[in-house]
């Protein structure tokens, strides 16, 4: 839909508001690229429940490419002494991982809180981290706090519709039926709606 409005009308939206459905890596990716702020709620699976250190504890060094432990010990990506260095390469789902030395590890005062049943201590990252760290950045700030009341007033209209309405599916064939039948149930909501602001008649007194 941005890319047709785009390409007809040379319009595109200064920020986006969608919820965590929608903060995904590549989606996120995607919108900084194209220069729209992403008012959406990072979808992120690195926190622990075990009481050990998550990735937030950890520090990513860009200039070195490499994270930093609470520890104050490096993490890379290749750990040989003999590779050349050489450009990143992550998986299928576009992550890259990074990986302590074990003697730092074993010898690390913190090893209980931080990797108690592995040899060393491995951490994941997105290569959409750079416009995930924007989306957080933006969550932060007053206007993410609006955004998140105005999707709220549209999302209780759709809400309104599919489950007092009754439009949780759409009964007739085609785009020009879907149309029609998507606007009569906003006629209907909004003379709901109409109705509420008329003031009540007025009961006449007894003589």
């Amino acid at each position: 839909m941005i890319g047709r409005v785009r390409e007809r009308h040379d319009l595109k939206p200064e920020r986006l508001i969608a919820d965590t459905a929608y903060g995904s890596g590549p989606m996120l990716g995607w919108l900084v690229d194209q220069d729209i702020a992403p008012h959406i709620p990072v979808i992120d699976k690195s926190g622990r429940s075990d009481g050990t250190f998550e990735r937030a504890d950890f520090t990513f060094d860009a200039e070195n490419d490499a994270y930093i432990c609470p520890g104050g010990k490096e993490l890379k990506q290749y750990r040989r002494a003999f590779t050349k260095p050489r450009e990143p390469k992550p998986d299928k789902d576009g992550i890259l991982r990074y990986r302590a030395r074990k003697s730092d590890c074993d010898t690390c005062l913190l090893k209980s809180r931080c990797c108690p049943k592995e040899p060393q201590r491995k951490v994941t990252r997105s290569i959409y981290e750079p416009s995930r760290d924007v989306a957080r950045a933006i969550a932060q700030t007053t206007r993410y706090a609006i955004s998140c009341k105005l999707r709220k007033k549209v999302e209780m209209l759709f809400a309104h519709l599919k489950r007092i309405l009754g439009l949780g599916r759409l009964r007739l064939r085609g785009p020009c039926g879907a149309r029609d039948e998507f606007r009569l149930a906003a006629t209907a909501q909004n003379l709901r709606k109409l109705a509420k602001l008329l003031p009540l008649p007025q009961k006449p007194r007894p003589a």
